[in-house]
């Protein structure tokens, strides 16, 4: 499992895009991944070909767990008869370097039960329980044992097993299982109004809405305890990983004012000659100029890990995203250096909407080197950020005041750059935003 930021402590395997046997290459998107902020297009981290599925979709394990075994392309493999999983040469499906290792519980080939976890796995227990099946009598095929959802599919499709729930009514959009799953309803008791009864969103929140006028005003304190929406989940998690930042980082903080009237004034021309879906933002000349700074001062470029710093020579930007829901994202933009301004907007486009839509790819979450917020839309002078780890520095502007200038910010880790160098990143923004036509 990857570490998709640093406010990620585990995830569920929604749904397996390979299967065994199945030959990858690096980039590939071969597993969807669910966070406590979004579902999560995972890729692989090298080329290879598939040996075996370790975590079944609908588990939920921790950062680091093995999810998958992969043959290393150009790397014989053992006798399968004759060696243990270990004795192949094999590598997670998930990069090494983006989480801890994983924990021995959760190695290949053990058959006792997984610790912290039964022998059945989440997505199986949610099915069975609506299919009214017994999980005593399922016979489990999973990792160590475990029951999965297929074993639960089986057991419900023996002649003389019926299920205690009309299969109508259990028909649902994989949106309404979400919301049901975060508002706290039970599909079994809510009406489908979409396709042959089937559940859809607009019913679990009709079930929410009815649920919540028809209950008793003075609820017992545990009675008011609801599960946790994913809005809280984000909330927690970003709040754990700035708490985590403010700890760890030794921050300090610089401003400065930059004049945007040149910037502006070959904005509108460049406009002008421009149809109309390729017409630049402002929000384009501030992303070159501040991936273009990085590369006269690296050391606000990179990730501080247990060996020290380690300088990126992409500059691959984290965007800070509001979602409509609540909460924050910062998937990044990447390689912006070597991006023209049109394809840099083309890009961020794409980025905030699938952000807001859920939907990303594992790189963009645990590849940024630097981190820009802009806020200047919804009118604040000036931002002073907290930096993102393991990133060393975050980048903010507010709005254009009315006399044409931008208060640019800078949140930077004294444990690798100091005032003086922090300085001059920012005025070397300052100086290419004097030059918008050389971005």
């Amino acid at each position: 499992m990857p570490s998709l930021g640093a406010d990620m402590e585990a995830g569920t395997l929604v749904e397996w895009l390979i299967k065994p046997g199945d030959a990858v290459k690096r980039g590939d998107v071969v597993a969807v991944v669910d966070t406590d902020k979004a579902m999560i297009d995972m890729e692989i981290w090298q080329s290879g070909v598939l040996r075996q599925i370790v975590v079944q979709a609908g588990e939920r394990v921790p950062v680091g767990a093995v999810l998958a075994l992969l043959q290393v392309e150009g790397v014989p493999a053992a006798e399968p008869a004759t060696a243990a999983p270990a004795a192949v040469p094999t590598v997670a499906a998930a990069p090494a370097s983006a989480a801890p290792q994983p924990a021995a519980a959760y190695a290949p080939g053990r058959t006792q039960a997984l610790p912290g976890r039964e022998h059945v796995t989440p997505w199986a227990r949610k099915l069975a329980r609506e299919l009214g099946i017994d999980l005593a009598g399922v016979h489990g095929t999973g990792v160590g044992g475990a029951i999965t959802h297929q074993d639960v599919e089986r057991a419900a499709a023996r002649p003389g097993v019926a299920p205690t729930v009309s299969k109508g009514r259990l028909r649902a959009s994989p949106r309404a299982r979400r919301l049901a799953q975060e508002l706290g309803v039970a599909l079994e008791g809510v009406a489908g109004s979409g396709p042959e009864g089937a559940v859809v969103a607009a019913d679990v929140e009709r079930a929410a809405r009815q649920a919540r006028e028809t209950a008793a005003p003075a609820a017992t304190e545990a009675e008011a305890v609801a599960p946790e929406t994913r809005a809280a989940l984000m909330r927690r998690a970003i709040a754990a990983a700035m708490t985590r930042s403010k700890r760890e980082i030794p921050h300090y903080y610089l401003a400065t004012e930059i004049d945007m009237g040149a910037a502006l004034d070959w904005l509108q021309s460049e406009n002008e000659r421009r149809p109309v879906p390729e017409r630049l933002l402002y929000s384009a000349l501030l992303i070159k100029a501040v991936a273009r700074a990085a590369a006269k001062v690296p050391e606000v470029n990179g990730f501080w890990t247990d060996v020290g710093f380690r300088p990126s020579a992409a500059v691959n930007l984290g965007m800070a995203v509001s979602l409509r829901q609540g909460g924050l994202i910062a998937p990044a933009l990447m390689d912006v250096q070597d991006k023209s301004l049109g394809e840099i907007m083309r890009a961020l486009r794409d980025l905030v909407a699938r952000a807001r839509a859920g939907r990303m790819r594992s790189s963009e979450l645990s590849d940024a080197t630097l981190t820009l917020t802009n806020l200047g839309e919804q009118g604040v002078d000036v931002v002073y950020g907290i930096i993102y780890p393991p990133q060393v520095a975050l980048v903010g502007f507010g709005r254009i005041s009315a006399r044409r200038t931008i208060t640019a910010t800078l949140a930077a880790d004294h444990r690798v750059s100091d005032g003086h160098r922090g300085a001059v990143y920012l005025n070397a923004i300052d100086r290419l935003l004097q030059q918008p036509a050389a971005l």
